[in-house]
């Protein structure tokens, strides 16, 4: 199945998860995952957040981030992946001057 993330909608979600700023994502929803893009403008963030029933996985396409990962900290660059298993934390923080874009997908557990 062929996504265009051109064609979808993009929602700008102010203080997602408790973080700062907007997150403006482009978002296909199936059954039991979600697949999207995500722009993470300079200053902007996806607040700490515990995966309870999913996992997710992220891949930087542009752009630089930390990711705090339960305890850690993390410096992503474009071509990084970021996984997230289910029970663990963690927040995505753009601190940089140009946008960070990227992937991320996010099954659902049984």
């Amino acid at each position: 199945m062929k996504i265009v993330f051109k064609n979808l909608e993009e929602k700008e979600l102010s203080n997602f998860k408790g973080g700062e700023k907007a997150f403006k994502v482009r978002m296909h929803e199936g059954n039991y995952n979600k697949i999207m893009k995500g722009i993470l403008v300079p200053g902007a963030s996806i607040g700490m957040h515990t995966h309870e029933t999913n996992s997710e996985v992220v891949f930087v396409l542009s752009g630089k981030g930390t990711m705090i990962f339960d305890d850690t900290k993390e410096i992503l660059n474009a071509g990084d992946c970021h996984y997230c298993p289910m029970g663990h934390s963690h927040s995505f923080i753009n601190e940089s001057d140009e946008d960070l874009v990227f992937y991320a997908v996010v099954p659902e557990h049984e």
